[in-house]
């Protein structure tokens, strides 16, 4: 069944779409991830514009972890205080971002920034998280499991100025830090169409010793409002959403997340980091194996916003 897209101007199939949105709902729900990551490169690689598919994804990251979300709110596993100041700069890194977009957008350079950038982040949090989840298996295996990192052990990041108390997560760290991961996750959110759960979740846990029982419904809490700032910001600035394929993904997402949220509970930390890492490496590598293929059109012709007729 053919469903036309009238932003990005094809026609596209609704089952395909749906089952796109209800997949990458499912692992949003499973690892605490927006899923942006894995979503605008599908629809990327089904045809869909750059700019529409990045744009777009952030309503479905919405839903997806709205669902999720609500989850973990039974479960009080959300520390709000934390969340909270992790939104604020998130709200700004989106804004930020959406500058840049229309920047890029309007001298064509959006596509190849895309997905060089996808190259670089991917393959850099995926190995770091390849490389830390092995380790741990193996080390597990061997009897010699490493000891549960307690949220009192300080690190450098402990030792910045302007502190304030998480109770909820049992924490004592400075602001500075917790802004900033909020505003990077909301700028590379906008710009790159993903929630940023898959950097969030690792620097929550290793950088700030957020424990892991909080980390999950936190970092959806966050990435639920960051990206809907996201969305405002592209449908008020480069007007690149497309609401038919929004809503498309958003109920496969929704149904999704619910499903990945409790079969979340079943599966360790250890395993969880491996499928998620072994996701990340898997699209970094497809986004790296397009920009080394020769195109079947070499040269494209593009308007620039603004032209004249």
């Amino acid at each position: 069944m053919q469903l036309y897209l009238p932003i990005a101007e094809i026609p596209v199939n609704i089952f395909v779409i749906f089952a796109m949105g209800g997949a990458v709902g499912f692992l949003s729900g499973l690892f605490g991830i927006g899923g942006g990551f894995l979503l605008t490169p599908l629809l990327i690689f089904s045809g869909i514009p750059p700019a529409v598919s990045v744009a777009t994804v952030t309503t479905q990251v919405v839903a997806s972890s709205a669902s999720a979300v609500m989850t973990y709110w039974r479960r009080k596993a959300i520390d709000l205080k934390l969340a909270t100041i992790l939104l604020a700069g998130g709200v700004f890194g989106s804004l930020i971002g959406v500058i840049l977009f229309d920047v890029l957008q309007a001298v064509g350079q959006l596509d190849l920034v895309i997905s060089l950038s996808y190259v670089t982040f991917l393959g850099t949090i995926g190995g770091l998280m390849l490389f830390e989840s092995v380790r741990a298996i193996r080390r597990r295996k061997l009897g010699a499991a490493p000891k549960a990192r307690k949220p009192g052990q300080h690190n450098w990041i402990h030792g910045l100025p302007l502190k304030v108390r998480f109770r909820r997560s049992k924490l004592y760290v400075s602001v500075i830090p917790v802004v900033g991961l909020g505003a990077s996750i909301g700028f590379l959110g906008t710009v790159l169409g993903i929630g940023g759960g898959f950097m969030m979740v690792p620097a929550l846990i290793y950088l700030l010793r957020v424990p892991t029982n909080i980390v999950i419904g936190t970092s959806l809490f966050q990435i639920l409002f960051t990206m809907a700032a996201a969305t405002i910001f592209h449908s008020m600035g480069t007007k690149t959403v497309d609401i038919v394929l929004a809503m498309t993904l958003m109920i496969g997402g929704v149904i999704g997340a619910q499903f990945g949220a409790r079969m979340g509970q079943n599966l360790r930390g250890d395993q969880l980091r491996l499928l998620l890492a072994l996701l990340v490496l898997g699209v970094g590598l497809r986004f790296a194996v397009d920009l080394l293929l020769v195109p079947e059109d070499l040269y494209s012709i593009a308007i620039r916003k603004g032209a004249g007729a």
